[in-house]
């Protein structure tokens, strides 16, 4: 420990530690299997859609928290050609590299 760790910081980190182990290891320590009903197991289909949505569209269609005003933006091609590809190819691989390769020149090049 240095002069700037005190024994609150350490205590503090090793309490959430556990916290998270405990919590995340909860349905483990039961014997009982825990099924989920049927309602809960389909939305759970849609959660990572959901999640993905929640992350990508913000960051393409924003910028420093406003609405993009302008199409000249490198984020809108690279996206719009990494969906094509996708539900062209349905590869997720080919969609990054296909999705970075019009944007890195527009961003790098052009500076868009």
């Amino acid at each position: 420990m240095n002069g700037s760790t005190d024994l609150y910081t350490v205590a503090l980190i090793i309490g959430l530690a556990l916290i998270t182990v405990l919590t995340r290891c909860f349905f483990f320590l039961s014997r009982k299997s825990a099924g989920l009903p049927h309602w809960a197991q389909r939305g759970l289909q849609y959660a990572p859609i959901a999640a993905l949505s929640a992350v990508v569209l913000p960051e393409v269609l924003m910028t420093q928290g406003q609405l993009l005003t302008t199409w000249m933006d490198a984020r809108l091609f690279g996206a719009a050609v990494g969906a094509l590809v996708y539900f062209w190819r349905r590869d997720v691989l080919l969609t990054i590299v296909a999705g970075m390769l019009v944007y890195l020149p527009l961003h790098l090049g052009w500076g868009w």
